[in-house]
């Protein structure tokens, strides 16, 4: 089903009429017997959007990070993850503000998104009668979850909706976590967070709690393009979290931030040894390092079996 819209902007006596198509389908993610996809965008499109990514997807386009990449990015932090990803011009990529359930540890995965908006009774008969069509059953939040893969994490946009935007209570998050073996990132709200805290090992992130159920709102897409807070969160980025939020990681530099931070990692071990030793003091180790320190950075490299050197001067 094909919907055209005419937005008019106004500004002054200017008024600018734009004609935006959207389309509004199910789209086979690959096999007959796969799950569809709700959305605007076509597997085709998706794999366009993305085109920077070079590497393996899944059967609707998504980008999928291999999972050894994955395991190198467990012990990123935004700061580290933020200057790598400011070197190829991506400086929204982070955003804070979360309450978390069953904090501590790190979530990474790889991104599968969702977006509700303000319940319209005309489309919601639409995307009712697709679903109907396409044999899915329950309320929309749940048509999502069917279509996680392992190592997904959900990151959802209820346009920060928290009274009765609650996308999942302690059911439907058992059943993310049964799917995917990780988190929710939700822009919005959960409830029986309670419950959901015996989920041992799965990381939710929302921006409140409320007790009461999900309502007046629609689902209208899946695994396309989505805002969260200051962030543009891509189908098939990175989800990486740490104690101050989460850092969105394009999969294109997720090798790039892993192989980073682990650069850093070794350079602030070392740092916290020598000021841990008195050998130099935190305005050496913070400034500029000497041909020396570097040397001697060198050598503690090469007695932990390391190959990788920092250039000497």
């Amino acid at each position: 089903m094909v919907i055209h819209l005419i937005i008019i902007i106004r500004s002054g006596n200017l008024t600018i009429g734009i004609r935006l198509t959207l389309t509004l389908a199910f789209v086979l993610s690959g096999a007959k017997s796969a799950y569809p996809q709700l959305g605007m965008f076509s597997t085709e499109q998706r794999i366009t959007l993305t085109r920077e990514w070079k590497g393996e997807r899944f059967p609707d386009g998504r980008p999928r990070v291999p999972d050894s990449v994955l395991a190198g990015l467990k012990d990123v932090d935004a700061e580290e993850a933020l200057e790598e990803l400011s070197i190829h011009g991506y400086e929204a990529q982070f955003e804070g503000g979360w309450r978390e359930v069953n904090p501590g540890g790190r979530m990474v995965g790889r991104v599968f998104t969702a977006v509700f908006m303000p319940l319209r009774p005309d489309i919601n008969a639409v995307i009712n009668d697709h679903g109907k069509a396409e044999g899915l059953v329950g309320a929309q939040n749940t048509w999502p979850i069917d279509l996680l893969s392992p190592g997904d994490v959900l990151v959802v946009d209820i346009f920060g909706k928290i009274k009765e935007g609650t996308f999942a209570g302690d059911k439907l998050s058992t059943a993310i976590f049964a799917k995917s073996q990780n988190g929710l990132v939700v822009n919005g709200a959960v409830r029986s967070a309670t419950n959901i805290s015996e989920l041992r090992g799965m990381h939710v992130f929302v921006r409140d709690f409320d007790p009461s159920a999900l309502s007046d709102s629609m689902l209208m897409a899946i695994n396309v393009p989505i805002r969260i807070g200051r962030t543009t969160v891509l189908p098939g980025d990175v989800a990486v979290s740490d104690v101050e939020g989460i850092t969105f990681i394009p999969p294109q530099f997720a090798q790039d931030v892993a192989d980073f931070s682990r650069m850093i990692q070794r350079i602030d071990d070392w740092g916290h040894q020598m000021l841990r030793e008195g050998r130099y003091g935190p305005g050496q180790i913070d400034g500029e390092w000497s041909k020396q320190m570097i040397h001697e950075y060198n050598l503690w490299l090469e007695q932990k079996g390391l190959k990788e050197r920092m250039p000497e001067k």
